[in-house]
């Protein structure tokens, strides 16, 4: 796999600054530099996902390599508004390669490339040539393996994971150690953030984490779990999956000794059959997917520790720092 990246660029030209204009009046032309040097590798092209993309080429990111073999099926059409509505472009071409014609549209400043291939197969030879891999639906095994090579390579490769499901939303984040300066009293201080690996933050028992952690973060534990066991593509539950989930939510909270009201019938249920996307709530996780992403590349504001999970039921976004560092 060879990946279509385009490497050392320094300097914003006088076409870039002219564009970029008013977001380098937020956060400042080093900041600005930094994420036009910054190159991401984006795999599953999901609704929310392509919300990221619009999100982050349009912010001026160096460039986007995008990675989906899957066709383009009528699923995709109502949930990802860079799929066109004609039978005769969308023949024989992956949903990479359909969204990548739509999104240079965006900004022709970006570089947007596709690659074909296996997201599980990917080694760390190639996760160098990015600073961020962003996965939308995914295996927990898959993501578990990029984010473990991630984390061993010697450059450091943030890590993002975002699923939507219903009227649900859930982003997961591995920036390893993170150094980021905060504005407190007219001055610049020197913060650190220390981050759990997917793996890790998985593995805290649920008795040790806080009593008003959001119910969404078990559900989809169980839910994850579930697919796990039973050797399903994520997303392919049904109502028909409802006692399965339910006895293996049983057996989880009896392992954590936590009781089982934490996880309701009801929101199983909400994560089982809505499998599909609501395009509401993907813009709403993509933006906010988006915003963390730009943080960490340019170094500028608060970073996200480390889950992020939004109900339109209610209208909450949370912020959960699962970890046991």
């Amino acid at each position: 796999m060879v990946l279509g990246v385009i490497m050392g660029k320094e300097e914003l030209t006088a076409q870039e600054t002219a564009l970029y204009d008013r977001q380098i009046r937020i956060w400042g032309v080093d900041a600005q530099r930094r994420l036009s040097k910054s190159h991401i590798l984006v795999a599953g092209m999901t609704g929310t996902i392509v919300e990221f993309c619009k999100n982050i080429v349009l912010a001026g990111i160096g460039s986007v390599v995008l990675l989906d073999d899957r066709l383009v099926t009528r699923e995709a059409l109502s949930v990802n508004f860079l799929v066109p509505n004609d039978e005769e472009k969308l023949k024989g071409r992956s949903l990479a390669e359909v969204c990548c014609n739509s999104l240079k549209d965006f900004n022709s400043m970006v570089h947007v490339s596709v690659e074909k291939g296996d997201l599980s197969a990917l080694d760390g030879e190639i996760l160098d040539k990015f600073d961020a891999v962003v996965i939308g639906r995914a295996s927990f095994a898959t993501k578990k393996t990029i984010d473990g090579i991630c984390r061993k390579r010697s450059k450091k490769i943030a890590f993002f994971t975002v699923d939507c499901r219903d009227s649900c939303g859930e982003i997961f984040v591995d920036l390893q150690n993170y150094v980021y300066n905060q504005k407190k009293n007219d001055d610049n201080v020197e913060c650190q953030f220390h981050y759990p690996s997917l793996e890790e933050a998985v593995a805290v028992p649920w008795n040790r984490l806080p009593k008003n952690v959001t119910k969404l973060y078990f559900a989809m534990r169980v839910i994850e779990r579930f697919e796990a066991a039973e050797g399903r593509i994520p997303g392919e539950t049904t109502a028909a999956d409802i006692s399965s989930v339910q006895q293996l939510r049983g057996e989880l909270c009896k392992a954590n000794s936590i009781n089982e009201s934490r996880i309701p019938d009801e929101l199983l249920k909400r994560l089982l059959e809505g499998t599909r996307e609501h395009p509401p709530v993907c813009a709403i996780v993509g933006g906010i997917l988006g915003q963390e992403v730009i943080k960490a590349l340019s170094g500028k504001g608060n970073p996200l520790k480390n889950f992020f999970f939004f109900d339109a039921k209610d209208g909450k976004g949370i912020i959960e720092d699962i970890s046991s560092l």
